[in-house]
């Protein structure tokens, strides 16, 4: 990158050896003002019209962090209707260099539009389609609803991993994708098994979730690459069937083996938490056997 930028410098030196009086740039964000920059404060010293690339490079690390724009991703909505992608936008760095070398050199213009380039999200309406024709993996628990606290962390939660799409070779993380259980996102103290020990805790219940998980991506094509169960029997789910989580703890973890990706579609309605793992047509059921690393919790 930083070799790009000298050949265009050494360019514009070359053809345009006059140095305008643009020092001053005034820059535009989307048609608004966004301030100046002031170049004599970017050159080499005792060299006029030399730049500091590391200097520039600093304001432009700043720069991005106002026109950066995160794409979104096409996802399907609780009415099960498909919501179109968004595509974000980053600085062009080079185009930017350009347009900045160009003002100074040639057209002796103090105005500069900041130029951006777009980012495409990963996962487009069109893959979404493609990856829901198939459904190769469900399962359901229940619980009550009675019990608000524990019903919404398992609300919470199945919404996290709810729409994640896992492309061949890619890993699922259970506590990557949920993030930490913390009451600003909502989550409540309700029981939790410690130790073979019924305690209380932010987040109980999201166990739930991933032993729910589990059982429905147990297939051929899926390795397991981490799970403990709990220390303790849990109900929901027969013996030897769950997974446990904790943020600071264990994990549940597996990999797509498939030639396709997969999407995870859950949803936890009236006491009945089902999750269903969809694919293309395309997909092949037998490429490789599942591994279960599963590994006891102390």
């Amino acid at each position: 990158m930083k070799v790009y930028y000298f050949i265009i410098f050494i360019c514009f030196i070359l053809l345009f050896p006059k140095v305008s009086d643009a020092a001053i740039i005034d820059l535009y964000i989307d048609e608004n003002v966004r301030g100046n920059l002031d170049l004599n404060q970017y050159q080499l010293l005792g060299n006029e019209g030399f730049f500091d690339l590391q200097k520039l490079n600093t304001f432009m690390d700043e720069l991005q962090k106002e026109v950066n724009k995160e794409p979104k991703d096409a996802y399907y909505d609780s009415t099960g209707k498909l919501i179109m992608e968004k595509v974000g936008y980053t600085l062009d760095r080079e185009k930017f260099i350009e347009l900045i070398y160009q003002s100074y050199y040639v057209e002796n213009n103090d105005k500069v539009t900041v130029p951006k380039r777009p980012v495409h999200a990963r996962v487009n309406h069109a893959l979404l389609r493609e990856i829901s024709q198939k459904q190769i993996g469900f399962y359901t628990t229940t619980f009550r609803e009675s019990n608000t606290q524990r019903a919404n962390n398992i609300k919470l939660a199945a919404e996290s991993i709810n729409n994640t799409v896992l492309f061949p070779g890619e890993v699922f993380s259970f506590n990557d994708t949920v993030g930490e259980r913390t009451r600003e996102k909502g989550y409540q103290k309700a029981p939790v098994i410690i130790k073979g020990e019924l305690d209380e805790d932010i987040g109980g219940g999201i166990c739930q979730v991933s032993s729910t998980l589990f059982n429905a991506v147990d297939l051929k094509g899926i390795q397991i690459t981490e799970r403990y169960a709990h220390s303790k029997q849990v109900p929901y789910v027969p013996q030897g069937r769950d997974a446990t989580v904790s943020w600071w703890g264990p994990d549940f973890a597996f990999k797509n083996l498939y030639n396709e990706p997969l999407l995870i579609r859950a949803r936890s309605v009236k006491g009945r938490l089902s999750i269903f793992i969809y694919s293309s047509e395309d997909i092949d059921l037998f490429k490789k056997e599942s591994m279960d690393l599963q590994k006891k919790s102390e």
